[in-house]
């Protein structure tokens, strides 16, 4: 599938910390001044500084996309192929239903691993597909100043209730923005609902990012800044009409398309991405990507940014509805 490239979404977000957060660096120091267990750093825009790394956002993201998916669906491999299920990462022996079941050394071939993948591995990625879900760093924003604080803690014995270790020190920002970028590619409408509830419970506080989350740290709020969807195999011409690349026919409406709506051709879509997965778009006016190649479509005011999450979760209730949910309220 990632051969072609068919949709792809960038959310830009801001993420600013909701009290003390903390990316701990893998090492100690060898600065006797500095604390204990410090923020990771590196340089950007010129100075050394603090920032969020994309694989840390991301793997807070999967764990609790994996929740979500698991609390309505299964948590192993169902017999039902409609069913959503996730599996454990962690687990990589685990993924014998890969190979070949004539030839267990031989994987078994792409759309079929595709097939074969639990939901958030289709997402996220596995030891035999890529992700189609990147994350950047998240930098400071310099328009705002960053709070570093330092702390002190100690290890509580669960048996004695006395100190076990410690006292230690570390280091939390408690204040300022970091900036970072969502990208989903070659997506479906119910994946990048279920990106968005993900994103939802981050900034209601349902879980955290960083050190020490059970400890009251790593909660954080979201601010949108844009959300863009991009057609590259399209072009739009002078009346703002959408043609998919080498048709002479033009869309009816302007949608929001998931990867199955580019794929109607016989044959071509061998993954079995969702068919009629589009909704009409009526905020948002088309307009060509740079050079005049490809089309976008741009969210930029929070209203209409929540409108697509919330038809994209539309899209995932309906996944859910259709077959997809473990829980019998969902049939």
């Amino acid at each position: 599938m990632h051969k072609r490239f068919v949709n792809h979404c960038t959310l830009d977000l801001t993420i600013i910390p909701d009290g003390p957060i903390l990316i701990k660096s893998g090492r100690e120091g060898a600065d006797p001044t500095k604390p204990q267990m410090e923020f990771v750093e590196t340089y950007h825009a010129g100075g050394r500084t603090i920032y969020l790394p994309g694989s840390s956002l991301k793997g807070a993201i999967r764990a609790h996309a994996e929740r979500i998916v698991r609390t309505v669906g299964d948590d192993r491999k169902p017999d039902d192929p409609n069913r959503i299920w996730a599996s454990n990462p962690l687990l990589t022996n685990d993924y014998d239903y890969l190979n070949d079941p004539d030839d267990p050394k031989k994987k078994l071939p792409a759309p079929a691993i595709y097939k074969e993948s639990s939901f958030t591995d289709q997402i996220f990625g596995n030891i035999a597909i890529a992700s189609r879900l990147r994350i950047e760093d998240a930098y400071p924003d310099t328009s705002l100043p960053l709070k570093i604080e330092e702390r002190n803690g100690v290890a509580i014995d669960r048996v004695f209730g006395s100190v076990a270790h410690g006292p230690f020190d570390y280091q939390v920002c408690t204040d300022g923005a970091f900036k970072t970028k969502i990208h989903l590619k070659n997506f479906s409408l119910a994946q990048l609902g279920l990106i968005a509830l993900v994103l939802r419970d981050l900034n209601a506080g349902w879980f955290g990012i960083g050190f020490a989350k059970s400890r009251g740290l790593g909660i954080v709020r979201l601010e949108y800044n844009s959300a863009v969807v991009q057609y590259p195999g399209c072009i739009l011409d002078k009346e703002a009409q959408i043609y998919p690349f080498g048709s002479s026919t033009p869309w009816d409406k302007v949608y929001l398309a998931g990867a199955g709506e580019f794929l109607q051709e016989d044959g071509a879509n061998p993954y079995g991405f969702p068919s009629n997965d589009k909704y009409e778009v009526a905020t948002v006016s088309p307009r060509s990507m740079e050079y005049g190649f490809g089309v976008e479509l741009r969210w930029e005011d929070k209203t209409d940014i929540t409108e697509l999450f919330m038809q994209s979760v539309a899209a995932w209730s309906k996944l859910l509805e259709e077959g997809g949910a473990l829980c019998p309220t969902f049939g």
